[in-house]
């Protein structure tokens, strides 16, 4: 069920892949005596915005991404914002004031950015939106990123293909959950899941116990988790299980978009007396974190959609490249991501499903996780 639009994403990672391996952050003319600041592009300092440190992929992401800055002599100032909108504001504000050229960002709150990219912009800042789109600002000029839709999609295919829904007489009972309200990426993981799964609800194929299943793809932060916080998962959940799913009624399917909230759906699933096993629940998730890695092993999560962010870290690295050197960046999409002011020129790369008998071969034999990370 993958689409063309997918498989030409793959092509164009392999390629931009290629042309990563083939360049180098060099330094100026002027800096060499040959030439103008001007000629050369931008200063490469660089002010690097991440959300949070509670989730394990930032923390990757940041240090990646900083790493291979600081290999290429750029100057680098690396901030994690504690999911506070305030605080990660005031860093930014910080990072323009120290003189930073170039901002990337993956923002906590979308909406809430517009003021102190005005104030980059003033200053001749460069903005990269980092996996996250930033909204209602004209002052993005680029977002790297995965396809977010094709990551929601293949979390419903995942469970189609699972279920065997396409050819059965049999019901099953899903409980759809949506990521933060807050964060841009949320609607696009539920619309593509949704756009697969939909059509199951609505013949019947699926039912939804709790009667949270959203009439739209527009609908889907009503059944949003805030801050993508595992304990309101879990909670949220356990009000489900303990509400809905009385006497003899199962959970057959969580849709989780992602494995922060997976963990407390299994949490939640523990709890109720659910354990691995022919008749355990189908649950999604994305990231491929370590905890979720485990869990996949140990038979209580199915899956996770795995963003290899070495390879988006890599990615942006390139762009920062080409705009230190005054060029223009690469991007592969120039009509998906309107933030709400202007489209963003983006590059998307495609993310892959991960199964239990995918984890040696795709994570741990590509350097990802390590073997004992994951008890293996």
């Amino acid at each position: 069920m993958k689409t063309t639009r997918t498989r030409t994403l793959a092509a164009l990672a392999l390629a931009g892949s290629a042309a990563l391996a083939l360049s180098a952050c060099t330094s100026s003319p002027a800096e060499e005596g040959g030439g103008s600041e001007e000629a050369a592009g931008v200063e490469c300092n660089v002010g690097i915005s991440m959300p949070t440190r509670s989730l394990e992929r930032w923390i990757n992401d940041g240090e990646q991404l900083q790493a291979s800055l600081d290999e290429a002599d750029c100057t680098t100032d690396l901030q994690y914002a504690d999911n506070k909108t305030d605080q990660q504001i005031s860093q930014i504000q910080n990072q323009i004031a120290g003189g930073a050229k170039i901002l990337v960002i993956a923002a906590i709150d979308g909406e809430a950015l517009a003021p102190v990219l005005e104030e980059a912009k003033s200053q001749g800042v460069t903005v990269i939106a980092y996996d996250r789109l930033i909204n209602g600002s004209e002052n993005v000029d680029y977002y790297a990123t995965f396809d977010n839709y094709e990551v929601g999609q293949l979390q419903g295919e995942y469970i189609v293909d699972t279920l065997g829904l396409e050819d059965t007489d049999e019901t099953f009972a899903l409980e759809p959950f949506a990521g933060s309200p807050d964060d841009n990426n949320a609607k696009f993981f539920f619309s593509g899941a949704w756009d697969v799964l939909q059509p199951y609800v609505e013949d019947g194929t699926l039912t939804v116990p709790s009667g949270k299943a959203p009439k739209s793809d527009d609908d889907w932060a009503s059944i949003g988790i805030q801050g993508w916080d595992s304990a309101k998962a879990q909670a949220e959940m356990d009000n489900r299980l303990s509400s809905f799913y009385t006497g003899d009624e199962r959970v057959d399917v969580v849709l989780s978009p992602n494995d922060s909230l997976a963990i407390g759906i299994i949490a939640s699933l523990k709890s109720a007396g659910y354990a691995p096993g022919d008749e355990y629940p189908v649950l999604t998730g994305q990231d491929a974190d370590k905890a979720n890695v485990k869990a996949i092993l140990a038979g209580e999560q199915s899956m996770t959609v795995w963003k290899d962010t070495r390879t988006l870290g890599d990615r942006v690295f390139e762009m920062i490249q080409s705009i230190v050197a005054g060029e223009e960046p690469e991007v592969n999409d120039t009509e998906t991501y309107d933030n709400g002011v202007k489209v963003v020129p983006a590059y998307l790369l495609p993310p892959e499903t991960i199964t239990a008998d995918l984890v040696q071969e795709k994570l741990v034999d590509s350097g990802f996780v390590q073997a004992s990370d994951v008890g293996l």
